[in-house]
């Protein structure tokens, strides 16, 4: 049986084979997902996603699975025990940016807005479908990811800069940026529609 054609970013580790199978890509619109979704991807600036992945369960862990209303409770002392986890990456901007993110997040809620809806904007509501050939092709940031990024600054959060906005906007089928070439591909253009 020949082997699966993937996008290029993939390596043969495991974790990361089924993450390109099964998860990037395919569409979220969980608002609670999307905000950890949108969590990591700010915790991955500057590192790998492959060293995120590996530790997306202490993550979970740490941070109440994701959920900003008990996030927004954490304070000080909070910090410092993160800043004592070995599961995670111990930067206490990283740390301290989901605690803010989380703010912002409740925030959005209490005026009334779905933030969901409030993300999938940026997209109509659909997964934009791209037809890349190789990964240069690709880009790492768009004018749609522009316009996110400032739009969710504005709300409150940070280390979601443009670059970290197209990145999720990919994870989570808001673009589908698998190769064509890709067994994934027509998948997650069906998903997408």
């Amino acid at each position: 049986m020949p082997e699966l054609r993937r996008c290029d970013w993939v390596t043969p580790d495991p974790i990361y084979l089924d993450y390109h199978d099964r998860v990037w890509g395919r569409p979220v619109t969980d608002s609670q997902d999307l905000f950890a979704k949108l969590c990591l991807d700010g915790q991955q600036a500057g590192l790998s996603w492959l060293t995120i992945l590996k530790k997306q369960a202490n993550y979970e862990q740490a941070f109440c699975d994701f959920n900003p209303f008990e996030i927004v409770r954490f304070n000080d002392d909070d910090v410092e025990k993160l800043m004592c986890n070995t599961g995670i990456v111990r930067n206490r901007l990283k740390i301290q940016s989901i605690i803010r993110n989380a703010r912002a997040y409740v925030a959005m809620t209490e005026q009334g807005t779905d933030f969901s809806t409030f993300l999938w904007q940026f997209t109509e509501g659909r997964t934009l479908q791209n037809h890349w050939q190789t990964g240069e092709d690709i880009p790492v940031n768009t004018p749609v990811s522009d316009a996110m990024s400032k739009a969710l600054k504005k709300q409150g959060f940070n280390f979601v800069g443009s670059t970290i906005c197209y990145a999720f906007m990919q994870a989570v089928g808001m673009v589908n940026d698998h190769l064509v070439c890709c067994h994934c591909f027509d998948e997650v253009s069906e998903l997408g529609r």
